[in-house]
């Protein structure tokens, strides 16, 4: 056993976790050869087979089964050991985000570069997307950490609450004024797959009426521009349209409700634990109310 490593034993367990070498590769971030070898070094080192391959995948032989008990013991000692002596600027690593929009379009590059001060060598991968691709992003572990509509409630993820998005309603200078109620117009807002347009339109429905007319976009800047060229209102982060409004392009209007906040959390797999991914959450939300209060 004088081979035996951690880098073997956190291979193993990923392999273990995503049912095959590919996936383990693609999670570790290293080539499927690599995960290959480190394997077959480990099964050397400890005179056994690991694994049996199935019409599934991967499957662990008896003595796979053992060894995941005490691999998690080790990663999970490893993971106190990072977070009670290993310093911030020692730590390296490749971090994976994934983020929704309303979240990359705020505080986000605050974060990152928060992170690229305090963590310099950990490497940062950005991708941002629609909540349900998120989840199952997290869920493949195609992403480490997630900041999306959450909470995610699975027993094997950790959430951290982030400070909620107020919405407000706008239209473009000007057609606050104008005789039609301003909901009769086309409604600017989410892509349909989102928990925030399912909310809207309900309700929409229920004030305005089955004809109400509503029109979807994944990019919320071009939901303002919409919004500024008069094609229609929009229920829009508050924090995002205030620069439009103090530039006088757009206008804030009450048509007597607004929809709830957008409620997001920072969101990632906590088995095997991993230090770093609590820290980063808990990094993210302190930036998150820093960037309210500005």
């Amino acid at each position: 056993m004088k081979n035996l490593n951690l880098d073997q034993l956190r291979t193993f367990l990923a392999v273990l976790d995503q049912g095959g070498v590919n996936r383990a590769a693609k999670r570790l971030n290293l080539s499927q050869p690599a995960v290959s070898a480190r394997i077959k070094a480990l099964e050397e080192s400890l005179g056994t087979t690991l694994f049996e391959r199935t019409a599934t995948g991967l499957r662990p032989t008896r003595d796979g089964e053992i060894l995941s008990r005490h691999a998690e013991r080790f990663a999970h000692l490893t993971a106190l050991v990072a977070r009670d002596l290993v310093t911030p600027r020692a730590e390296e690593g490749y971090l994976r985000i994934g983020a929704a929009e309303t979240v990359t379009q705020t505080w986000l590059p605050d974060l990152i570069s928060r992170l690229h001060r305090e963590y310099p060598s950990v490497m940062v991968e950005l991708s941002v997307d629609i909540t349900p691709n998120l989840r199952t992003a997290l869920f493949e572990r195609e992403v480490d950490l997630a900041f999306l509509l959450g909470p995610i409630s699975e027993p094997n993820v950790d959430n951290i609450p982030l400070p909620a998005f107020d919405l407000a309603w706008y239209a473009a200078a000007g057609m606050a004024a104008e005789d039609a109620p301003l909901l009769s117009r086309p409604v600017i807002t989410y892509l349909r797959q989102t928990r925030p347009f399912r909310e809207l339109r309900a309700t929409l429905i229920d004030v305005v009426g089955p004809g109400v007319r509503i029109f979807t976009s994944s990019s919320l800047s071009a939901c303002f521009r919409l919004v500024e060229a008069g094609i229609g209102v929009a229920a829009l982060p508050r924090v995002m349209g205030a620069p439009f409004v103090a530039d006088r392009r757009i206008v804030e209007f009450d048509p007597g409700w607004r929809p709830a906040p957008l409620v997001f959390t920072a969101s990632w797999v906590a088995e095997p634990p991993n230090p770093l991914f609590a820290r980063f959450a808990a990094m993210a939300v302190d930036v998150a109310k820093g960037y309210q209060k500005t």
